[in-house]
């Protein structure tokens, strides 16, 4: 029989516990009341001096501390927690904390709305007032965050209409559209004739004054041809994703080489991405010194990766990425009627690279099909990654058209990839808002921060790597056909001769004028059968001695714009054969066509650009800020650094 019991209370002064042996249910509160209290062991029987003094309790005790002797029942109702707590005096403060805490959390749960608008309210009307100081202090400078201001109300307006009406708009409009799908078949032909003549009649109303513009109108005309004649299935072509996707490009490339306000746009948008990436200089002085320009691939160029890797990061942890790219998908799928997984890649393409857009539709890649994947690897093959556009900007090439190259080549990708490789099997019908796009798993924006600088340690390196050894083979091979050429009278024959003639047609039907001819088809087959990144060094070396025109400089940077490339073959396909095992042989039959896809689109955008683009455009109030803040980052800079 256990006879362990407890007599007394913990107030009275005379409390003690009596330990026996045994298994009795009375033993499990009693061990639970040794846990209570700090205690001073005396053989069998623990006591308590000053229970509420010098004794306290233990440090997260929640049980009971008014005891009464072992009945059975009490004992049971202790060990079940019915029993309820009475905190000692040495706890009411912190007790009187938890409670005003819990309060608090009370509150906010039930007004949590109310709340988040007040602070909203309290937000808006304090940058309203920041910003009309700023006016009166600057009124030049302060037209940047105007603008800036302007697009979030306009984002904001947006979001309240697709909340609030985007259902009854959808609705009013559904009959319409409905009407539309319907009678496509017989609709399109006129509406594509009718593109067709606005396009013809607005090119030959803007080139009147600069003819020699219209020989950038074969580029696009051979291109179409040639996919057509080659397609994969040139009788099953669906006409709509080809006519709009060419159309959104044009009107991209008319939006940003005609219109001031694009070409203000995207040069101020320039701007401040070349601001943004000379901080990456303080990182790397610090690391490697003062004299680190010296060294200017490795110590200037290759740090802009890691910065601007870590900043993409930051967005995808924010959530940033996930809207602009599933809104860019959006416009895509709805205009082109491409598949979801096929416009989320192309959109992601813009900002990321061609193996790490395709984690955006992972778990949709084993079920693509033939012409799906054929897509995806276009649209890598078309662009490149906004990591390494900071590197190309560092040779000098110029921001505004690299970005709008990037944004230019996406829906161009998509259309000549639906014509090269026309789709004949089954889609999933998903739609964009279906596919969840994936959020980081950092649990904070300074891990976030640290991750992408750690994921671009790969990048760098394969950079690097791929440069020192693309370019000894390139020496060895200029060297071997030196030699070849000097025995049968050929002096200084070299591999970038041969690209110059060879090229030579392509980059003359882009607009290219006939002197600079050579020298761009040389950089298109350096960039084709080497790499983007020497091309675009050995263009900023021609851009600094002057021996291209501004026109020629224009067309090749954005012929230049893509990472359609041989070495690109086997970084896709391994790349993506392993986010889709099962789809390797796949991956690998359409690969070569995909690599024509890409390089043709880059072609298609330089034709766009040489029709498009005139030299003087007045940069206007955008630029007269960006000036501002250039002034002010350049002082800050200096001040840092």
């Amino acid at each position: 029989m256990d006879t362990s019991y407890v007599q007394g209370s913990p107030d009275s002064g005379n409390f003690s516990i009596h330990i026996h042996d045994g298994k009795s249910p009375q033993k499990k509160a009693v061990r639970a009341l040794e846990n209570t209290y700090e205690m001073d062991e005396q053989g069998e029987v623990y006591k308590f001096d000053q229970p509420n003094g010098n004794g306290s309790l233990k440090k997260g005790y929640n049980g009971p501390t008014d005891v009464t002797p072992p009945e059975e029942v009490q004992l049971k109702k202790m060990e079940e927690g019915e029993v309820q707590t009475v905190p000692p005096k040495s706890c009411i403060p912190w007790s009187a904390l938890d409670e005003i805490c819990e309060g608090a959390k009370e509150v906010y749960g039930e007004n949590h709305e109310i709340i988040m608008r007040v602070v909203k309210v309290l937000v808006a009307i304090g940058w309203i007032v920041y910003l009309v100081f700023s006016w009166l202090h600057d009124p030049q400078g302060a037209r940047l965050l105007v603008y800036l201001t302007v697009l979030v109300i306009a984002a904001i307006v947006y979001c309240f209409l697709r909340d609030n009406y985007g259902e009854t708009i959808c609705k009013a409009l559904k009959p319409f559209t409905d009407l539309i799908a319907h009678n496509w078949y017989i609709l399109k032909w006129p509406f594509f004739l009718c593109l067709i003549v606005l396009f013809v009649t607005y090119v030959a109303m803007s080139t009147k004054d600069n003819p020699q513009h219209l020989v950038s109108g074969l580029g696009p005309i051979c291109i179409i041809l040639f996919c057509f004649v080659f397609s994969k299935h040139p009788r099953q072509v669906n006409w709509r994703p080809v006519v709009c996707g060419l159309t959104i490009q044009f009107l991209l490339g008319l939006f940003v080489l005609r219109s001031t306000v694009g070409y203000e746009s995207f040069n101020w948008l320039g701007g401040l991405v070349k601001i943004f990436l000379s901080y990456s200089d303080a990182g790397a002085k610090f690391v490697f010194g003062d004299s680190f320009v010296n060294h200017f691939f490795a110590f200037k160029l290759l740090p802009v990766v890691i910065y601007f890797s870590s900043v993409i990061s930051i967005l995808y942890y924010l959530g940033v990425m996930q809207v602009v790219i599933g809104k860019i998908a959006w416009v895509m799928s709805s205009t082109m009627n491409t598949s979801a997984c096929e416009s989320l890649n192309a959109a992601g393409n813009i900002f990321i690279g061609q193996t790490e857009a395709p984690l955006l539709i992972q778990p949709f890649l084993n079920k693509m099909t033939r012409s799906e994947l054929h897509a995806v690897m276009s649209c890598g093959f078309a662009t490149i990654a906004g990591t390494v556009l900071g590197a190309y900007i560092g040779y000098g090439v110029s921001a505004t058209h690299l970005i709008s190259a990037s944004v230019m080549a996406a829906p161009a990708a998509l259309a000549l990839s639906k014509l090269f490789y026309p789709e004949v099997d089954k889609s999933e019908s998903l739609t964009v808002e279906q596919v969840i796009l994936p959020k980081g798993k950092e649990r904070n924006i300074i891990e976030a921060a640290s991750a992408g600088a750690s994921n671009a340690v790969g990048l760098v390196a394969n950079i690097a790597v791929n440069l020192i050894a693309f370019l000894a083979l390139l020496a060895f091979l200029n060297a071997l056909l030196g030699y070849l050429g000097t025995r049968v009278g050929i002096e200084n024959l070299t591999f970038e001769m041969i690209c110059s003639y060879l090229f030579m047609p392509l980059a003359f039907v882009m607009g290219v004028e006939w002197k600079d001819c050579g020298i761009v088809a040389e950089l298109i087959g350096t960039k084709t059968f080497v790499n983007e990144f020497i091309a675009y060094e050995r263009l900023s070396y021609y851009i600094d001695s002057g021996s291209l025109s501004a026109r020629s400089q224009v067309i090749v940077t954005y012929a230049l714009c893509g990472f359609a490339n041989i070495g690109s073959v086997g970084i896709q396909i391994g790349g993506l054969s392993s986010l889709a095992p099962g789809k390797k042989s796949e991956l690998a039959s359409v690969a070569i066509r995909a690599l024509i896809t890409g390089t043709l689109t880059s072609f298609m955008t330089a034709s766009v650009a040489g029709l498009l683009y005139v030299p003087a455009v007045d940069s206007g109030l955008l630029a007269d800020a960006v000036a501002n803040l250039t002034t002010a980052s350049t002082e800050y800079m200096t001040t840092v650094l």
